[in-house]
């Protein structure tokens, strides 16, 4: 029988000095969400109107730290929902699907804080607004953005539409989420702020949001950095404090991508084609041949890894699904000429979190800033100018476009980007303040849109 030995005075001391200076930087983290909540957001836990307040739970540690603040702050007419989605009954043969696990940690949470907890099944909504776009999508050849539809039609649409339908009083309520984005009253309205986490900053997904939607929405974990946050939950001795961050699509859990899209596209194999070695789109060679791709729903533009061809580095140049064909580009034509690094491209689907006059008072007051661009997730935003296009450059044959894009403009940037993609979105800031989003419709080439085959 092993006897532990005790721990030497001076590893007692040192992990009492690490453990006092994390309580420290706890107290400061939480002394920062209140200045948040009650300076900027102007949250009033003791207000007459007691507005209920509906925080969103995942069972991961960001949802459940924004419950605690809530808790902490003061707040008492507090309730929690989590929300079951499509995928989590209807796809279990791709793989394990977690959300029996969600929900013990979210339960566990709720018990913790002492918070009523509702299960609400948004499966339905799930599957019209976000998993049928992201098929319709696929097979189209462009590329889907679903975590901005699941935002936009389900967590703060559906949702929203079922509290109002069920809920006991007249009041709309505040709808809270763990999602790293701040949003700060002006002039009546609510901008919508990115975190001062620039890697965890959510603002991107959140950019299709209407102003209505944002009036009634609070985001707590905004103004603090991810590390912070852990500190938080360890503080706070929450079940979810060691818990490990989900990844990939809203609605996808551990299942891969590519599971997925096989699943419900099947595989289509075709050729991998150098473009540089073809003639010109749909001309090609057995020697501009560079290998077989299994189905073009499984690539999008820009795309490197997965195409299993030697001699690269290769990225997805375009796809032409009347051909069945990948066109891929090799990385030093990407260096050595510019005109292959996309500059300009046209868009539509407009949505704008602000009217006019927001947006010129927001001018006036920070003129310091210039518009800028982000074309995905990531700190990496680039500077860009913005134009209205006429319709007729869109020419009367284009079936990207929908009925919903009787807007459309051209974004240019101030350097090019090899993966502008058709369908992925280009959200706009002023600043760190997100204007909205829009759909990209075609990449331009030497001053025209280049309808390339998508």
């Amino acid at each position: 029988m092993s006897v532990q030995k005790p721990e030497p005075e001076q590893e007692i001391a040192a992990r009492a000095v690490v453990d006092a200076a994390a309580r420290v930087r706890a107290e400061q983290s939480e002394a920062k969400l209140f200045h948040y909540l009650r300076d900027v957001f102007r949250l009033d836990p003791e207000g007459k109107s007691q507005r209920k307040i509906v925080v969103l739970l995942s069972g991961g540690v960001d949802s459940s730290v924004a419950l605690a603040c809530l808790k902490r702050f003061g707040c008492q007419n507090i309730a929690a929902y989590y929300l079951k989605i499509w995928f989590q009954d209807d796809a279990r043969f791709l793989g394990d699907c977690p959300w029996e696990e969600d929900l013990e940690y979210a339960t566990a949470v709720c018990e913790q804080l002492d918070v009523p907890l509702h299960v609400v099944s948004m499966q339905q909504e799930y599957y019209r607004y976000v998993v049928e776009y992201t098929l319709a999508e696929l097979r189209s050849g462009r590329t889907p953005s679903p975590d901005l539809f699941c935002n936009q039609f389900v967590k703060f649409g559906s949702c929203r539409e079922y509290l109002e339908k069920h809920g006991d009083s007249g009041e709309s309520p505040l709808i809270v989420s763990g999602h790293y984005a701040q949003l700060r009253p002006f002039g009546g309205e609510m901008l919508l702020q990115q975190a001062p986490d620039p890697v965890k900053d959510q603002s991107y997904f959140l950019s299709r949001l209407s102003p209505k939607q944002l009036q009634n929405l609070l985001f707590p974990l905004g103004c603090l950095q991810k590390t912070e946050v852990r500190l938080l939950a360890e503080a706070w001795g929450l079940a979810t404090a060691q818990r490990k961050d989900s990844q990939g699509i809203c609605f996808l859990g551990k299942v891969k991508f590519r599971d997925f899209a096989c699943h419900y596209l099947g595989r289509n194999p075709g050729p991998i084609v150098d473009m540089g070695s073809s003639d010109k789109p749909g001309n090609v060679s057995e020697q501009a041949v560079l290998g077989r791709h299994e189905g073009l729903w499984f690539h999008t533009i820009g795309q490197r890894q997965g195409l299993g061809l030697g001699g690269g580095p290769w990225y997805v140049y375009a796809k032409d699904m009347e051909q069945n064909i990948l066109y891929v580009r090799h990385a030093d034509l990407y260096q050595e000429y510019s005109t292959e690094l996309v500059r300009c491209f046209s868009v539509g689907q407009v949505s704008w979190l602000q009217n006019r006059d927001t947006w010129l008072r927001l001018k006036a007051e920070k003129p310091q800033d210039s518009l800028e661009l982000k074309l995905r997730h990531g700190p990496k935003k680039v500077p860009c100018r913005l134009e209205r296009l006429p319709d007729e450059e869109m020419g009367s044959d284009s079936n990207t476009c929908s009925k919903t894009c009787s807007e459309t403009w051209r974004i240019c940037m101030e350097s090019g980007d090899r993966g502008v993609a058709p369908g992925q979105f280009a959200v706009l800031y002023w600043g760190d303040i997100c204007l909205g989003s829009a759909s990209i419709l075609y990449p331009e080439s030497g001053g025209k849109l280049e309808k390339r085959p998508v």
